[in-house]
């Protein structure tokens, strides 16, 4: 049955393990103590634009999953007067703003993805405010005992947050059809959409890297149908080394050692 689901929706095993493939430079999320301090499960969720990443981030929540949001965090970085606010409008100048002066997300946009230096810029300036805020949302599910936590990134790999997950889920969509689908969603010219396509990793590099593979190339009952097959996996009872790292597994330790100390005590 299991190796009937990974020819369907595109599963590699094993599911435990390190991820082969080349490392890409550059990132925008670096949590380097991030597994040894709130480790539990924490399942990556990527893909590319207008490849309904969204939709099966939302699935996930539907499930009653818990989803970390990079794009939500990000976006709270850049509201009005935060620090990431400053260093934006500071480095790009007050033309990025709109009357109210809050920032004009799409001229931000169309300014980075034409410009990779400009992109790249961008990055570093939010990447502290992202990767705090990343932290301190699986910090806090983590104190309330949730022990499978998603986490949609959009940069996973490019921000080199893939060490950190397992497994890798990558919804993945043909090339023609990510940019229609984006024309259509956006209403842009194809010259904007292929810009900010390009601006990312390729969908097909992301699925050489994947654990689990979601091809969304049919209708939302197609993705729906795949998702469900993936979610026993993500759901799948956690390892003794996922276990012992989650919060019910430290309160666990924990309480082992008070009652060896105490029959210690009795003892002597």
């Amino acid at each position: 049955m299991v190796s009937q689901m990974a020819q369907t929706v595109g599963f590699r095993f094993p599911l435990i393990g390190k991820v082969s493939g080349e490392e890409n430079r550059g990132g925008l999320v670096k949590l380097s103590d991030l597994k040894q301090r709130v480790k539990m499960r924490l399942v990556g969720l990527t893909g590319g634009i207008a490849s309904g990443k969204s939709t099966v981030s939302s699935m996930f929540k539907h499930d009653k999953i818990s989803v970390v949001d990079a794009d939500v965090i990000g976006r709270d970085a850049l509201k009005k007067g935060s620090g990431g606010y400053k260093k934006v409008v500071a480095a790009f100048g007050p033309d990025i703003l709109q009357d109210d002066g809050h920032v004009d997300r799409l001229k931000l946009g169309r300014i980075v993805f034409s410009d990779a230096a400009k992109r790249q810029l961008l990055n570093r300036l939010l990447a502290p405010y992202i990767s705090s805020g990343i932290f301190l949302e699986i910090l806090k599910l983590w104190i309330k005992g949730h022990k499978v936590i998603v986490l949609d990134i959009p940069l996973l790999f490019e921000a080199k947050l893939d060490k950190w997950t397992k497994p890798i889920v990558v919804v993945w969509v043909d090339p023609e059809t990510q940019l229609r689908r984006l024309m259509e969603r956006d209403n842009s010219t194809e010259e904007d959409a292929r810009n900010r396509i390009n601006a990312q990793m390729s969908l097909d590099l992301k699925r050489s890297r994947a654990d689990i593979v979601i091809d969304n190339t049919g209708s939302l009952r197609d993705l729906q149908e795949r998702f469900n097959e993936v979610l026993p996996l993500v759901k799948r009872p956690l390892t003794w080394t996922e276990f012992w790292l989650s919060r019910d597994g430290a309160l666990s330790a924990l309480l082992g050692v008070i009652v060896g100390v105490l029959v210690v005590k009795k003892t002597f």
